[in-house]
């Protein structure tokens, strides 16, 4: 049962969810004897070699910067080949977008089992069964693929990596590429700001925040702790903020290892987008509002009063 990691790339560099999939994809070859190898396509700065430190042992690349355009189909099409030439029984990609554009189309064509949103390695005592989230987060399923190909994409930040040594191969791959049926007229990038999507520290906002003008609470901690900013969807909706900060069911779910939330309610549409966050601390001044009960740390006080506090501890800690 050999192994296969889709790495996603964005402005040629390799994406830290990718890095944990390479991970997650080696640990599922050691489990069946074999080896994991990666396949990267488009035009690529990183050194790909250093992937042997997280368990891939060889590096298929495909660098046509005609891929750096996402075209789903074409890409699917690709990775097909990828996985006839190198014989691979598990494809496993993290869950990003381009992955639930890809995993899914790769699955038809491949007639292979797709678990989407894994949060676990593959338990083989009983044949190849998979964890994964669902209702948004608040229940798992086990779901038992018996397909001779298996597609796993893995949920950001659920897999802690294990670092070892080593040096994977650098293998150039001769793809057939074919024609994107997508044009792309034009890319606008959001700079200087850290990924949302990547982001180990968020620092979100709500409606208690009362406008936009008070928004540097916000940054200026996003700011000192080297985090993205986020908001609620009413936030976004009355254009205090950016519909791409918004974080929720309907917008951008994310999994931080810190999410700091000012002045949220913590509405169930809300809480789906951010309650994989492996610590959540809540600001509010209302003592029954619904995100104290999923929060780690809670303080129920006025934010306005609150945060410079936190912003001036912080930059004495910095200090220090």
């Amino acid at each position: 049962m050999s192994v296969l990691v889709f790495l996603d790339q964005a402005d040629g560099h390799i994406t830290k969810s990718s890095f944990e999939a390479a991970n997650y994809a080696s640990k599922i070859a050691e489990q069946s004897g074999t080896t994991a190898e990666a396949i990267v396509l488009g035009t690529v700065a990183d050194d790909l070699s250093v992937l042997g430190n997280y368990g891939v042992k060889k590096v298929h690349t495909v660098s046509d910067p005609s891929l750096n355009n996402f075209d789903a189909q074409v890409i699917t099409n690709v990775l097909a080949q990828a996985v006839a030439a190198t014989g691979a029984d598990v494809i496993v990609f993290s869950n990003s977008a381009a992955a639930k554009a890809v995993a899914p189309r790769l699955s038809v064509k491949l007639k292979a089992g797709l678990v989407s949103g894994a949060v676990a390695l593959p338990d083989f005592s009983n044949g190849f069964v998979v964890k994964k989230t669902v209702f948004s987060g608040k229940a798992f399923a086990h779901i038992a693929v018996t397909s001779a190909k298996k597609i796993i994409t893995l949920n950001p930040n659920s897999f802690t990596i294990e670092m070892g040594s080593g040096i994977a191969e650098i293998m150039p791959f001769a793809a057939t590429i074919d024609t994107a049926k997508v044009t792309v007229t034009a890319v606008n990038k959001i700079t200087g700001e850290v990924s949302l999507s990547e982001a180990d520290i968020v620092i979100s906002g709500g409606r208690g925040l009362k406008g936009p003008e008070n928004w540097g609470l916000v940054t200026d901690l996003a700011k000192l702790l080297g985090a993205a900013t986020a908001c609620s969807r009413p936030v976004a909706d009355i254009d205090w903020r950016p519909h791409h900060e918004h974080v929720g069911q309907t917008g951008l779910a994310i999994a931080p290892n810190l999410y700091f939330a000012i002045g949220i309610s913590g509405a169930i549409q809300h809480l789906a987008g951010v309650n994989r966050s492996k610590v959540i601390v809540v600001i509010n001044k209302d003592p029954e509002a619904p995100f104290f009960k999923a929060a780690d740390y809670g303080i129920v006080g006025d934010a306005f009063e609150v945060m410079p506090k936190i912003i001036e501890a912080v930059k004495k800690l910095k200090q220090a």
